[in-house]
């Protein structure tokens, strides 16, 4: 009997900084949060498109990298978890920040992004990945879940 043979892809993972790590920004508060986000998002359409993006960090609150999840339309952008946590594997990060931004200028959170949220913390858990925040941005002030209890 012949065994059959199988193709395979080849799968490599790598991650390279072409800076020391203690040279990363390191996050203390939300408000830290929110400067490094606004650094990072495109101004020009942060009122138009809404916009979906994780910080990723390591065990001292060090950013290892802002990864772009999802940009949407005037009232939403889909969050895939699987995308999130695949990246945060990859990157070795021990802690991440879910950010987005509402165009309307509306800080209040929805019931989707209470969902979101949510399942997103379990998933960290399962992970060990703690999901530290969830801030939502415009382009004068932000809603942090931590600082509201929500977290």
């Amino acid at each position: 009997m012949v065994q059959e043979q199988f193709k395979v892809a080849e799968v490599q993972v790598s991650y390279k900084a072409d800076y020391k790590a203690q040279e990363r920004p390191q996050i203390n508060s939300s408000n830290d949060a929110y400067c490094i986000l606004l650094q990072h998002w495109k101004l020009g359409s942060i009122e138009l498109l809404e916009e979906f993006k994780v910080i990723l960090m390591n065990t001292n609150n060090r950013v290892l990298g802002i990864v772009d999840i999802s940009v949407g339309g005037v009232s939403g952008t889909l969050v895939d978890p699987r995308i999130i946590f695949a990246v945060a594997l990859k990157t070795n990060s021990s802690k991440i920040i879910l950010a987005h931004n509402h165009p309307s200028g509306n800080l209040n959170p929805s019931n989707a992004d209470l969902k979101i949220t949510q399942k997103l913390k379990e998933g960290g858990k399962l992970l060990e990945i703690e999901v530290c925040d969830h801030i939502i941005i415009t382009c004068d002030r932000y809603y942090s879940f931590a600082d509201e209890g929500m977290m």
